[in-house]
């Protein structure tokens, strides 16, 4: 690899630290803010977790989107599930950001991170869809297990992500696991 190759490399992943400082609306256990930084890194880790029960899955396909599906937010932020709306253009958004985040890579590195974050946002891919899927059971969890404020709704969780935790029989068995745990914390 040439040094200006090199140089590009450096220059996105220190534009990706920028996501260690973007929060969500999660909160940890002990009540801190949650970044998206390491939303995804539960997120692959997660992957690799269930992913020897997903066959037919790629693994190293299935760890790339997990690590790609949130990367535009490195530069207009997370926007909560609650806060969504059908015309709100949040893809539209994250996608050019990603491609924004992505200039200073080669053009082949440019055109795989996008391919990836393309197959996500499309849940194309069967490894897509597995993401989709544990991204929203991910959020859940944390949910559950984090110290929130006295009013969060913990009852949007229990139809959240649905279509996408119900499309795999895996998905949906943690689901259900997940579910219980929410219906435990609403109950008090």
């Amino acid at each position: 690899m040439d040094q200006s190759h090199l140089r590009g490399c450096l220059e996105f992943i220190r534009q990706t630290e920028k996501l260690k400082d973007v929060l969500r609306n999660s909160h940890t256990a002990t009540g801190r803010h949650e970044s998206t930084a390491e939303h995804t890194w539960r997120l692959c880790l997660m992957a690799m977790l269930f992913a020897p029960d997903l066959p037919g899955i790629d693994p190293t396909r299935l760890l790339k989107i997990c690590l790609v599906h949130d990367l535009g937010e490195a530069i207009s932020g997370d926007i909560p599930a609650i806060h969504q709306t059908a015309g709100d253009d949040k893809a539209r958004r994250e996608r050019q950001d990603l491609i924004t985040l992505l200039e200073p890579l080669d053009p082949d590195r440019r055109a795989e991170f996008l391919a990836l974050w393309d197959d996500y946002d499309a849940a194309a891919s069967p490894e897509a869809r597995i993401v989709k899927g544990l991204d929203k059971l991910e959020t859940i969890i944390q949910h559950n297990q984090g110290l929130n404020a006295p009013d969060f709704d913990h009852r949007f969780n229990l139809d959240y992500g649905r279509r996408y935790t119900d499309a795999h029989p895996l998905l949906a068995s943690l689901r259900r696991l997940v579910d219980d745990d929410t219906r435990r914390r609403i109950d008090g």
